[in-house]
């Protein structure tokens, strides 16, 4: 089984490099665009029948960062 896991800053914690890209989209052109925030997806391959929970306990211990950031799971 695969499941994704997305990885973004909380609201409220300053995203510098999403900052840096609504900056560069802006110098191209790209006006429009009034907000960037940047995040990762986890891809994971699991073992059938591997629970929510456990990737949940992944993500707390080692995937994200929850003082500052939030995930969500996407089992695929």
């Amino acid at each position: 089984m695969k499941a994704r896991v997305h990885v973004m800053l909380k609201t409220g914690v300053l995203d510098p490099q999403g900052e840096a890209v609504r900056h560069a989209l802006s110098g191209m052109g790209f006006d429009g665009v009034e907000g960037v925030r940047q995040g990762k997806v986890i891809e994971l391959d699991l073992a059938d029948g591997t629970d929510e929970a456990t990737i949940g306990e992944m993500c707390e211990k080692l995937l994200a960062n929850t003082v500052i950031e939030s995930y969500s799971i996407e089992v695929i």
